[in-house]
């Protein structure tokens, strides 16, 4: 997100440094992604970009009786549930470390809420195209469709305009406690980012 405050040079306590929380850390910043400069919140979203794919490639690679599923909801919602509790747990320890609200090196909320916006804008509804099981190289994060490259290019598009932009509810839920109004506003951001692509869908881009 880009507005995001910097994160403070030093810990929560100058009198008594606080124990690093290393796991959290590696997780809160997507295995350092946030750390990267230049906008890390896109650098989170390009992760999620990646998980999303990475996740539909396996499903993909499971047998469905004679077929394979082009998308596996089981294993998207078990995907992307698991970065929803990953994601409150370290982004509220490295908010703490860092004693901010919202550090800018955390970024596993732009990777779930990316996440979010690919599996369901890509996932739903149902009605847009006709069912479809085979595998392809891009269409395996789809249900029922065979979506390419620019949807997971539009998707991405969305979810950072919608990031930025923080429509209602967003900067709402921001104000929760600890991890939750980290990840809150991205996943507001995910479903706007998923609305924009069923839209997207039915006029036939």
């Amino acid at each position: 997100m880009s507005a995001k405050p910097s994160v403070p040079a030093t810990p929560e306590s100058s009198a008594q440094p606080a124990r690093t929380p290393d796991v959290a850390l590696v997780i809160a910043t997507a295995f350092g992604l946030g750390y990267l400069p230049k906008a890390p919140g896109t650098w989170g979203s390009l992760g999620g970009l990646a998980l999303v794919t990475a996740a539909g490639i396996y499903a993909a690679s499971i047998p469905f009786g004679d077929y394979h599923r082009d998308y596996d909801p089981y294993v998207h919602l078990g995907v992307f549930f698991f970065t929803c509790l990953i994601g409150l747990w370290s982004a509220g320890a490295a908010a703490r470390f860092w004693n901010t609200k919202d550090p800018q090196s955390v970024v596993i909320d732009e990777v779930s809420g990316q996440y979010l916006a690919i599996m369901v804008g890509c996932g739903s509804p149902f009605f847009v195209t006709p069912r479809r099981f085979e595998f392809s190289a891009l269409g395996n994060i789809t249900w029922h469709s065979a979506l390419d490259w620019k949807y997971l290019l539009l998707g991405f598009i969305l979810f950072r305009a919608f990031d930025i932009w923080k429509p209602f509810p967003a900067r709402q839920v921001e104000a929760l406690p600890g991890g939750w109004g980290i990840m809150a506003d991205d996943w507001v951001a995910g479903i706007y980012a998923a609305i924009g692509l069923w839209l997207a869908r039915v006029a036939g881009l």
